[in-house]
Order: C-alpha cells, then structure tokens, then sequence
C-alpha cells in the first residue's frame, strides 16, 4: 500500500463552534464524516482512500477537537449537515462525494436533503434510523433506558447496554466491558471520554436515532445515495434500519466488508469497495 502524506490540520469558525478538520491526499474529493465517531476513528481509512482522493475527515461539534461554545447544545442531524455544508464552503468546493458512518451517515442524508446541489454521491453506511422500523416505539424506550443508565450506573453500564440494544457481541477477549467500537472500556474514564459521553447520550443519541429522512429529496434531488451494509451485520439493529431505508428509497444496498465499523478492521479492503462504488455513477 502506498502511504498518503500526514494530514493538514486546520480550524473552521461555525456558529457556536469551531472544526477541526483534516486533509489527505489528492483527486476528486471525499468527506468521510462520523458521529460521534471523530477524524481519529477514520485515519486508517482516509489514508487508504488517500492514494487517488482528497480525503476530508472532521470532528463534529462538541467532539475531540470541535469545541462548541453551548455543552448544552443538541448535537441534530440538520445542524452537523450545515457544519459539513459549511466545510465545503472552506474546502471552496461547489461539491464533493460524502461517505458517512453510522450516526455520520443520517448526517449525510440531512446534508442531501438540506443542501443537495452540494453533494453528488452519498455512500450512507448501516445509518441507526430507528423511526423507519415498525417496534420504533420499542426502540425509543430502549434509547430512553439506554440515557438514564448512563447518568444513574455510568459510561460503562451505559455502553454495555447500548452494545447490546444494537445487537453486538459485546464480551471482549478478556470478559471485561467494551465500548461502542467494541474495545474494552478503560476501568476510570477520562474527564473527556465523561465529557463525549454526556454529549452522546443527553445531546445526540435521541436526535439522530429519532430522525426521519425525507425520502422526496433523496430520490428527487441530483445528489445519488447508496445505502451500504457490513458483510457481517446481518445481527445488528442497523442492518434492519438500513434494509428499511433501502425500501424506502427502491434501491439495494451494497455490501461492505465486515459490521458497523468493518472500515477499523479492514482499512483498506473497504476503501477498495468504497472506491468501486464512487466510479460507478
């Protein structure tokens, strides 16, 4: 594998925030956007996709190096598409190809739905769209039960509890707790990973689980989405609410390689196929 040159870091002022945003490589443009998942969790992939694009990776408001002037602030899908709208503005690009994860992936589709001149494909990988599945009531509980363990037991018990509403495995090697990605918990959480977590759990897990994607503007529009699901996520939750979406949308998703986060485990196998799909338009 060719290895990309290290990334240039820069900062972008945004109402009541400010970005920290990443840039690799060179060609056409990809944003390769998570959440709560930040710039970091993506190096592995950016620098895979690095060779051929130019690769953008962010942290979102309130997340890593995004400080955000109000902690109180609900971290909404409509708000993270106009900070990723704004960064192309930074970018001075008119549009870009955009690969979302997870909670990034229902922010890729507020950003087609809000601003669809500025994206020309949309990879939406296993978005957790909750309302589209038909026990949404069930799931709203389990998310309400999942927020009030987090501040009664705590960052461990909270993620435990998520892990296993989403359907994951979540009994690592060493039988002790594991986080949202899986990896053990470390046993005294950082003053940060307390911070993240209470921005997760109170500020954006209700959010991007509760909403609903306006299916007009994704099939009307000129932007071109492609649903994507883990070669190995037939268990998960967000396969259900991907396949939902696919429905919905009158497509077929496309298989990538492994679960959830089968981009952290494979780098650049799934670049590979993310690279497929981004030429087939």
């Amino acid at each position: 594998m060719t290895l990309s040159a290290q990334p240039i870091t820069h900062t972008l002022a945004v109402p009541g925030a400010r970005l920290h945003y990443e840039v690799r490589g060179s060609g056409p443009l990809l944003l390769v956007i998570g959440s709560p998942m930040a710039s970091a969790d993506f190096a592995p992939l950016a620098d895979a996709l690095a060779v051929d694009h130019t690769v953008v990776t962010y942290d979102p408001r309130g997340v890593a190096d995004s400080p955000i002037d109000d902690p109180e602030q609900d971290s909404t899908p409509e708000l993270r598409a106009d900070d990723v709208a704004a960064l192309l503005d930074a970018l001075g690009a008119d549009s870009a190809d955009v690969f979302g994860s997870s909670g990034g992936a229902v922010t890729g589709l507020a950003l087609v739905a809000r601003h669809p001149a500025r994206v020309r494909m949309l990879v939406a990988h296993e978005p957790p769209l909750l309302e589209l599945l038909p026990d949404a009531a069930q799931q709203r509980a389990n998310t309400e039960d999942i927020v009030a363990t987090f501040h009664a037991d705590g960052l461990q018990a909270a993620w435990m509890k998520f892990m296993v509403s989403a359907g994951f495995d979540i009994t690592p090697p060493d039988g002790g707790p594991a986080d949202k990605s899986g990896a053990p918990v470390p046993a005294e959480p950082t003053a940060r990973d307390l911070a993240e977590a209470a921005r997760f759990f109170d500020h954006e897990l209700r959010g991007t689980t509760r909403y609903v994607p306006d299916v007009a503007a994704l099939t009307a529009g000129p932007s071109r989405v492609v649903i994507g699901i883990g070669a190995a996520s037939a268990n998960l939750l967000t396969y259900r609410t991907s396949t939902a979406l696919c429905e919905l949308l009158g497509t077929a998703p496309v298989e990538f390689p492994g679960d959830h986060g089968g981009f952290l485990g494979a780098p650049e196998g799934f670049a590979d196929t993310l690279r497929t799909v981004l030429a087939d338009s």
